[in-house]
């Protein structure tokens, strides 16, 4: 017998459950289903709710760490839109023929910060000879995992390229997201962390030490597309309103940099 989406829809709840991972937000007939990185969620809240108010259409979001996004998109989870923090993994879902490549664009820029509790008074010049040690003191560098998830990526690279990886490689407290390295810091339970600018202004309880030269690392860069196994035809709708002015309005008001034309949303 035919396994249908349906049926996936509800094996795959479970099995998140049971494997620890995020839960994804399977959607009611005709919603779509986007899965996007955690440091969109602030701004796509906010643009997925004026769809809503628009179309009359909804959206469901399930927001973690684009390695684990795309990762489920791999296993079949029935994602419509998918929305990477980097390149790296959007390419991983090309290269297995996993997204429409017709339909895949660079939606957005970041940039890369480091950031204190806001009542914190230590201070940092991301130089070359950075001591990054030494302003942690007894605590821990809050990142992204280092590995896997786009923040934590850029953040080792440009702590390598400063030279001060190799001081702090064993004090990071790696987290599966980088809206979870966000809190860390927000919570004073790390007194610095490595997280995008975007993250730092959605935050009131950490504030902006510096901003990383972007000559660091990698251009951080979120493309999007619509997912090779996607039958709901709002998908394209969707992304298109993305592009359209009173989305690109919206997430260069939580500070992401928009890039490409916009569009007309239909």
């Amino acid at each position: 017998m035919a396994i249908t989406r349906r049926d996936f829809c509800a094996f795959a709840a479970g099995a998140a459950i049971l494997a620890g991972l995020p839960r994804v937000a399977f959607a009611q007939s005709g919603d779509v289903v986007v899965f996007a990185a955690a440091s969109l969620k602030t701004a796509l809240d906010d643009i997925s709710a004026a769809w809503t108010r628009e179309t009359g259409k909804r959206a469901r979001t399930s927001y973690a760490g684009s390695n684990t996004l795309a990762k489920q998109v791999e296993a079949g989870a029935p994602a419509d839109l998918f929305l990477s923090a980097d390149l790296d993994w959007m390419d991983y879902l090309s290269e297995r023929g996993l997204i429409r490549p017709e339909t895949r664009l660079n939606l957005l820029a970041n940039r890369l910060v480091l950031v204190a509790p806001k009542d914190s008074k230590v201070e940092a010049s991301l130089a070359p000879g950075l001591d990054l040690r030494a302003a942690l003191g007894d605590g821990r560098l809050a990142m992204a995992n280092v590995d896997a998830v786009p923040a934590g990526k850029y953040g080792r690279l440009a702590l390598e390229k400063l030279g001060a990886w190799a001081g702090v490689k064993d004090r990071v407290a790696q987290a599966d997201n980088v809206r979870a390295a966000l809190l860390l810091v927000g919570r004073g339970e790390a007194p610095l962390g490595i997280v995008y600018r975007t993250d730092a202004a959605a935050e009131p309880n950490v504030r902006i030490v510096a901003t990383f030269p972007e000559d660091l690392h990698p251009p951080i860069v979120y493309p999007a597309a619509v997912t090779r196994e996607s039958r709901n035809p709002e998908a394209q709708a969707l992304l298109g309103f993305l592009r359209a002015p009173g989305a690109r309005e919206a997430f260069g008001k939580h500070g992401f940099a928009v890039l490409g034309g916009p569009s007309s949303g239909s």
